[in-house]
């Protein structure tokens, strides 16, 4: 649940709020009492080794690449039309 703060705790306390932003935390900044904006962390892309990737689809089925050209050529036309 994110936590309420003031706009004059934001603006006073700011290294802090960012610091709180890294590890996680989110914000609910508030004026006069009032909700007005919301501070959450960015979602960061992580690195995923090789090993983990594989690990993660070893029991998935095999494809079948004919099959799956089949679909594609159903889902969308692979002719070559010169732009209007």
């Amino acid at each position: 649940m994110a936590k309420q703060i003031t706009q004059r705790e934001l603006r006073n306390n700011s290294g802090e709020i960012m610091r709180q932003l890294d590890q996680g935390e989110s914000f609910v900044v508030t004026r006069n009492g009032v909700p007005v904006g919301e501070l959450c962390p960015l979602r960061r892309h992580r690195f995923v080794a090789a090993e983990a990737a594989v690990a993660a689809f070893r029991g998935a089925p095999r494809v079948d690449f004919d099959r799956f050209r089949q679909d594609l050529d159903r889902a969308a036309s692979q002719e070559i039309a010169p732009r209007g």
